[in-house]
């Protein structure tokens, strides 16, 4: 793989007061084991017609080489970085991190976290990207959540994660096919993860960008970070906008080579 150009500098200001302050190490212990959910960036690449892809389940390229980095530098800056199934499936991520200042530098090895209620990842994890970063040391295996059911019905599941390093998270669902957000991220706190970078797929998206935390009523998401690039993917693409009107605060924009940045808090 290609290494990824330099970081353009004037990122670096631009991006600060939407990622996660880091702790320090005296209050780790307090910080893991609070209630409060773990620090939540929602970031993706859009089109002008805010689709993030050309068709379902197709891989489409967005974004200019100059914010790709700036992806990879954002996963140096959380703990976990979330997936559906379905950008799994679709785009066969290798969900780690390749921003480094120096090339001397050790890799920051980000947690991947994959939603798949039905374990679909079984078929396809020993040939993925995701595995054969692991097995070179350039990332984590993955955090995966799954129906108790779906455990409960297929026993092989849990020795096949087993046999390749998986954490099997299993959750209720309710309903059926959903988890609720605030279940999973207070699961991954008690597993030490105080920051996720969730990027996709649009169901992903599209739910927790109105998802809010029942007793105060505050967004679950801390910060959105979306990239725009100058291309429209039609009416046949996979859109993303929330079923209501929702409201950015605090908006900051940035403009590259080719893509523009938002950067926002939620309303």
């Amino acid at each position: 793989m290609a290494p990824l150009p330099p970081l353009t500098e004037s990122l670096i200001p631009f991006l600060d007061p939407y990622l996660p302050r880091k702790v320090p190490i005296t209050l780790l212990n307090k910080a893991e084991t609070d209630e409060n959910p773990p620090f939540i960036t929602l970031t993706f690449a859009q089109s002008i017609d805010s689709r993030i892809s050309s068709s379902p389940g197709v891989r489409t390229s967005i974004s200019h080489l100059e914010t790709k980095t700036m992806t990879h530098y954002l996963r140096s800056k959380h703990d976990a970085i979330l997936v559906g199934i379905g950008t799994f499936l679709a785009d066969d991520p290798s969900l780690n991190c390749r921003f480094k200042i120096n090339d001397d530098d050790p890799n920051h090895l980000i947690r991947p976290v994959i939603i798949d209620p039905t374990f679909k990842l079984g078929p396809f994890y020993e040939n993925s990207k995701l595995r054969q970063a692991y097995l070179e040391k350039k990332g984590l295996p993955p955090i995966v959540l799954v129906k108790l059911s779906t455990i409960k019905s297929n026993p092989e599941i849990e020795s096949f994660c087993n046999h390749h390093d998986i954490v099997l998270l299993p959750l209720e669902s309710e309903p059926a096919s959903r988890f609720q957000w605030m279940v999973v991220f207070r699961e991954l706190k008690k597993r030490s993860i105080r920051s996720v970078m969730v990027e996709g797929g649009a169901s992903v998206i599209n739910s927790l960008l109105l998802s809010r935390d029942s007793s105060s009523g505050k967004p679950l998401i801390n910060s959105l970070i979306i990239t725009i690039g100058p291309v429209f993917l039609g009416k046949s693409g996979v859109e993303v906008s929330p079923c209501k009107e929702l409201r950015l605060i605090d908006v900051s924009w940035w403009t590259g080579v080719q893509d523009s940045v938002i950067c926002s808090h939620l309303n």
